[in-house]
């Protein structure tokens, strides 16, 4: 299964994982994309833009909060403490579409949110941002300023961090190993990441238990779960390196 990567080990300098929801699921986090996508007979999918959030900023922070405090609770699962392993090795970059923070909650030390942290918080209006790690009883939550507080996330309808995504680009373009764990890839711009790596000509391997649309793009697919996988794969660095 690994052979493609056994033969090239050595080459592998600069390392960019691409996860998604599928490896944070592992941890307990639910996808909130097919069976996963109600909440309360809402379409979670509909709760995540800024139309519902000023239509109805208290449902939308009802659901939130319960997803902040599943998310507390999570613990990271063996694929994110190989990823954070890794970096014992080689150089890694984490570009992840989680919210969720188990990637630096498991000791990884170069983590790009491209869609941002649900640990944050920040206001609608002015410059207040800030982690905060406890309930919020009364919702919506408002600022100091007398405005309303929003989860620090992209919701679908906004633009990724600009200084987040160059920087993600710039990653992909060089490294020489991508990893695209837990994610179909069927999120704009997201999903354009494996072809900057491309580019660059890197090897391109996905692991994921369902086929992506991106599948056939791959250099190597494996149809298993990233806590099954992902230890495997730095064991063989392990095994290069010491």
């Amino acid at each position: 299964m690994f052979e493609l990567i056994e033969e090239q080990i050595t080459n592998f300098k600069k390392i960019v994982f691409v996860t998604g929801a599928g490896i944070s699921q592992e941890s307990g986090i639910p996808t909130f994309r097919g069976k996963d996508g109600l909440w309360r007979n809402h379409d979670a999918m509909k709760l995540a833009t800024i139309d519902a959030f000023y239509d109805n900023p208290k449902l939308v922070w009802e659901w939130y909060n319960e997803r902040r405090m599943n998310i507390f609770q999570a613990q990271p699962n063996a694929g994110h403490k190989a990823i954070a392993e890794l970096e014992k090795y080689t150089q890694v970059v984490v570009l992840t579409q989680n919210i969720d923070g188990l990637h630096q909650k498991s000791g990884s030390s170069n983590v790009l949110e491209l869609h941002g942290s649900i640990v944050q918080i920040k206001c609608t209006v002015c410059n207040f941002k800030e982690e905060i790690l406890e309930e919020f009883f009364d919702l919506p939550p408002i600022c100091k300023c007398g405005n309303i507080l929003r989860p620090d996330v992209v919701w679908f309808g906004e633009s990724l961090p600009q200084d987040v995504w160059q920087n993600a680009m710039n990653f992909s373009s060089k490294c020489d190993l991508m990893v695209i764990a837990g994610t179909s890839l069927v999120v704009s711009p997201a999903n354009t990441l494996p072809i900057y790596a491309k580019q660059n000509n890197a090897t391109l391997v996905e692991i994921n238990p369902e086929i992506t649309e991106m599948s056939g793009e791959m250099d190597l697919s494996i149809r298993n779960t990233s806590a099954e996988i992902l230890p495997q794969l730095v064991s063989l660095f392990k095994k290069s390196y010491d």
